[in-house]
């Protein structure tokens, strides 16, 4: 085998791994040939690999040939290996698949008519049990699905959700094929999406990783501790304007921190689900209406358990330092409790929602504006009811 085509196949072996398999991959390899193969890479996926190659390793910054735009299908795309005629018969094309350098890697024959555009797909189980002089026409799948090269990733991971090819056809606007994806890398991306949710949600960007510098990951992280802090005033000037009912019913603060905590885990599962329902394309045929109707009955039947354990044991507190509105008191946890689950459980559909129709990542801080709102709406419902149902 020639120097060129050991380069080659040894790109084709990279750009079919993930960056950590693929950089485990090159550290085996001289730092000119590294250099080589990386040259022939996206750049992104060039800056992915890097990130696991040891940095004792003396590679010079080198750039790519290829450039693309981040979070489209073109960062993830792999040349595509079998693009044949409509005409080709299936003779001609099993003997194309023979003859290939790396047959293993081609899942699908994709069709073209004269003019280079996209008409059909062959599946290799097809193409076998097939006569030999039919072609690829009458073996084809029509019309197959494709994504283009600048599609939004985001929107790629919902298409491939409810397909589960193992290999997508990508082509440009007048449908000639430029390239496939693969559906591992597809699902790849959906897990790191979700995984970075939970993440994103308190304010910590998802491109922080456990390597990610102390002043880096201070400046990502820093504004939105920030804009928590200015909430959490808006939610202390809530509960400073009922100073005078809580100094004359003491037995009320005790019970703040209970029902704040309450709502926000209320409102956290009413936000995860929306979240979910983003990502995957759920609520694309969903609803919205029906989810906040659901999140509000879930939020009043959760909410009335819970405030029925709350009152009783804000009774007998109430009760056992001698207030003898221990009953009313415990109707006011029990309607403070209800309300406060029902509030949270609409914001946690409503916020992300928002961030969203505004053109903000709907996951980004998501938490720290759902805990304001839950905080102002539960704590301000209980000191209101207090102050009007007690004093």
């Amino acid at each position: 085998m020639s120097e060129q085509d050991d380069m080659a196949g040894l790109v084709r072996a990279v750009r079919a791994r993930v960056p950590m398999d693929a950089a485990q991959m090159l550290v085996k390899e001289t730092p000119e040939r590294i250099e080589a193969v990386l040259a022939e890479l996206p750049q992104i996926l060039v800056d992915r690999i890097k990130a696991y190659l040891p940095p004792e390793l003396p590679l010079q910054a080198s750039k790519s040939l290829s450039e693309v735009v981040e979070n489209t299908v073109g960062e993830m795309m792999d040349p595509a290996l079998a693009v044949l005629p409509q005409t080709t018969t299936v003779q001609e094309a099993i003997a194309f698949l023979r003859n290939h350098d790396t047959p293993q890697q081609i899942t699908y024959l994709y069709v073209t008519d004269a003019e280079d555009k996209l008409i059909g797909l062959t599946v290799i189980r097809d193409l076998i049990l097939a006569e030999p002089n039919q072609t690829l026409t009458d073996v084809m799948l029509p019309e197959p699905f494709a994504l283009t090269t600048d599609m939004d990733l985001a929107d790629a991971v919902k298409a491939a959700i409810h397909r589960h090819y193992p290999v997508y056809p990508v082509v440009d606007a007048d449908r000639h094929v430029i390239g496939v994806v693969r559906g591992w890398r597809l699902f790849e991306r959906q897990a790191i999406e979700i995984s970075a949710q939970s993440g994103q949600m308190v304010g910590v960007d998802k491109e922080e990783r456990v390597y990610t510098g102390i002043w880096r990951a201070f400046k990502m992280r820093h504004p939105w501790l920030e804009v928590n802090l200015l909430t959490a005033f808006a939610a202390g000037f809530v509960v400073s304007l009922f100073e005078g009912t809580i100094t004359q019913i003491v037995a009320l603060a005790a019970f703040l921190p209970i029902l704040a905590g309450q709502s926000g885990n209320t409102g956290c599962q009413a936000l995860a689900i929306t979240l979910r329902g983003i990502t995957l394309g759920d609520l694309n045929s969903h609803p919205v209406r029906k989810l906040i109707g659901k999140e509000l009955t879930l939020g009043a039947m959760n909410g009335l358990l819970t405030g029925i354990v709350a009152g009783v044991a804000m009774w007998w507190s109430a009760g056992g330092s001698g207030n003898d509105q221990g009953m009313v008191l415990g109707l006011v946890i029990l309607l403070a409790m209800t309300g406060a689950c029902m509030a949270s459980g609409l914001f946690g559909v409503l916020v992300p929602l928002t961030l969203r129709r505004y053109g903000a990542d709907p996951c980004t801080a998501s938490s720290i504006f759902l805990t304001t709102g839950t905080d102002i709406a539960g704590m301000g419902l209980m000191l209101g009811l207090a102050t009007v149902l007690v004093l």
